[in-house]
C-alpha cells in the first residue's frame, strides 16, 4: 500500500505556491499518494477540489488580506478552523499516514496532534521564521508574539522530521528548538529547470524605455517594495533617468497602497504592478528585464531567509540588486550587487543604475548566476533531501544527503572601484 501524505499550507493557494507544488509532485512521482489542503485563490485556484498531475487538491475559503495584527488573527484563525475540519474529513474519506505542515503559521501542529493517536507522523516544512516575521511586521513582543513562540516550541517538539530552506533555519531548529540535527533536512527552494527557462525578450514590455527592471514576489511590509518605489523616485527625480521602466509582479496586502504611492509620486509612467499573472507572462517579463531586484527590508527575518525570487532571477541569467543580508549572499554570490542597508535606498538605486550602464558586468553576473543554479541550486538537488526527510519520519536511520557538497556559499570578492563599491 502506498504511503499517504496530507500537505497543509495556509500561506498561499496550490499550485501557486511553487515550493509546495514541487514537493507534492515530487512525492507523487516517488510513489506516495499525495493530498494537498490549501486556501482558495484566483486565476486557476478557485475550485474547492480538483486533481492535478495525480495530486488531490482541496481548497478552503479564505478571508480577504488585511494589514495589522487583526489581519493576522482573522486570517490564521479562520484558516485553522477550516484546516481542522477538512483534515478530519480527508482522513475519513481518503486517509493519510503523515501530515506535512507548511508554515506560516505554526499552528498547523495543533491540527496534526490528534492524528498522532492514530500513528500519523508529522513533518514540519519550515518556510518562514514566524517570530522574526512577526517582529518584521509589527516590531513588538506582545501577547500574540508569545502565543506564536509557544506554537513554535510545540512544532519543534512534536515533529518527526523537519525540512528547512537553508542552513540558518537549521541552526534555528537546533538552537531554539533543541532538535536533533539528524531529524533536520535542508530542502532548498530552487527553481524547476524543467519549465522555468528563459524565453525570447519582448521589447514592448519595456513600455518604450531602453531598460526594464523586474521584481517578482509577495508584497507585504517585510518585502520592502515601498523601498523600491522610493528608489524609483530617486532615479527619476534626482538622477533624471527616464529611460528605465520598473515592473513588479505579484500580489499581497500592500499592493493597493503601493499603487497609490506610485500615483501620488507621479511615477505611473515609470512603474507598474501586474498582480498575479500566469507563469508564461512572468517568464516573458523576467526574460525581458535587464536587471532584477530584491528590495526585502533589512531585518533579522530577511537576513536568515532564502527567497525563491533570487534563484529564479539567476536561472534566467539576470543580474540582481539587493540589500546585503546573510542568506541573500549565500544564494546569489557574484550574481548580485549588495547595497549597504545603512545607506538606504540611495545606494540601492545607484547600484541599479551602475548595472544598467555596465552591460559587460551584467552579462558576467548573469552567467555566474545561471551556472550556479544549474549546478547547485535547482530543485533537482533538493529532491534527495525531501525524500530523506520522509524516510526519517518513519524511523529510517538516514542522514541528510551531503549538504556541504550540494550547496557551497559563493566566493564573493570585496574589491571596489572608485565611485562604485559593486560588492
Amino acid at each position: 500500500m502506498k504511503t499517504r501524505v496530507l500537505i497543509i499550507v495556509e500561506n498561499s493557494p496550490v499550485p501557486h505556491d511553487t515550493r509546495v507544488w514541487k514537493e507534492a509532485t515530487t512525492l507523487q512521482r516517488a510513489g506516495y499518494e499525495v493530498t494537498v489542503l490549501s486556501p482558495r485563490g484566483k486565476k486557476g485556484c478557485e475550485k474547492g477540489f480538483e486533481i492535478l498531475e495525480g495530486v488531490h487538491i482541496y481548497r478552503h475559503p479564505r478571508p480577504k488580506d488585511l494589514e495589522g495584527a487583526l489581519g493576522y488573527l482573522v486570517e490564521y484563525g479562520t484558516a485553522f478552523l477550516f484546516e481542522f475540519f477538512y483534515a478530519w474529513w480527508i482522513f475519513f474519506r481518503r486517509g493519510f499516514d503523515v501530515i506535512q505542515g507548511c508554515n506560516p503559521p505554526d499552528n498547523i501542529v495543533l491540527v496534526a496532534l490528534p492524528f498522532k493517536l492514530f500513528g500519523v507522523k508529522y513533518i514540519f516544512d519550515h518556510h518562514d521564521a514566524s517570530l522574526e516575521l512577526y517582529l518584521s511586521k509589527f516590531g513588538r513582543k506582545d501577547a500574540w508574539y508569545h502565543v506564536q513562540a509557544a506554537l513554535e516550541r510545540w512544532t519543534y517538539r512534536y515533529s518527526d522530521a523537519l525540512m528547512v530552506t537553508n542552513g540558518s533555519y537549521k541552526e534555528l531548529a537546533i538552537r531554539r528548538g533543541e532538535c536533533d540535527p539528524r531529524d533536520i533536512f535542508i530542502v532548498r527552494n530552487g527553481p524547476d529547470l524543467g519549465w522555468f527557462k528563459a524565453v525570447a525578450p519582448k521589447p514592448e514590455l519595456k513600455f518604450g524605455k531602453q531598460f526594464l527592471v523586474g521584481y517578482v514576489g509577495h508584497m507585504s511590509v517585510q518585502d520592502g517594495v515601498d523601498l523600491l518605489v522610493q528608489a524609483v523616485d530617486y532615479v527619476v527625480k534626482v538622477r533624471g533617468r527616464r529611460d528605465i521602466h520598473f515592473t513588479c509582479v505579484g500580489s499581497g496586502p500592500s499592493v493597493q497602497a503601493l499603487r497609490r504611492m506610485v500615483s501620488e509620486l507621479g511615477l505611473s509612467d515609470t512603474m507598474n504592478f501586474t498582480g498575479y499573472i500566469p507563469d508564461d507572462e512572468l517568464l516573458d517579463i523576467l526574460s525581458t528585464a535587464d536587471v532584477c531586484v530584491n528590495p526585502d527590508r533589512p531585518c533579522e527575518m530577511n537576513d536568515i531567509s532564502t527567497m525563491i525570487k533570487i534563484m529564479e532571477y539567476m536561472a534566467l541569467a539576470k543580474p540582481i540588486v539587493q540589500f546585503d543580508m546573510k542568506e541573500g549572499r549565500v544564494s546569489a554570490g557574484e550574481a548580485s550587487l549588495y547595497a549597504d542597508p545603512s545607506k538606504g535606498i540611495v545606494e540601492f538605486a545607484e547600484k541599479i543604475l551602475w548595472l544598467l550602464d555596465n552591460p559587460d558586468e551584467r552579462r558576467r553576473m548573469g552567467e555566474f548566476g545561471k551556472s550556479r543554479v544549474e549546478n547547485q541550486l535547482a530543485w533537482e538537488f533538493s529532491v534527495p533531501h525531501l525524500l530523506a526527510a520522509y524516510e526519517r519520519a518513519f524511523g529510517a536511520r538516514v542522514g541528510d544527503p551531503d549538504e556541504a557538497k550540494a550547496v557551497q556559499p559563493a566566493s564573493i570578492p570585496r574589491n571596489a572601484s572608485s565611485d562604485h563599491d559593486i560588492r
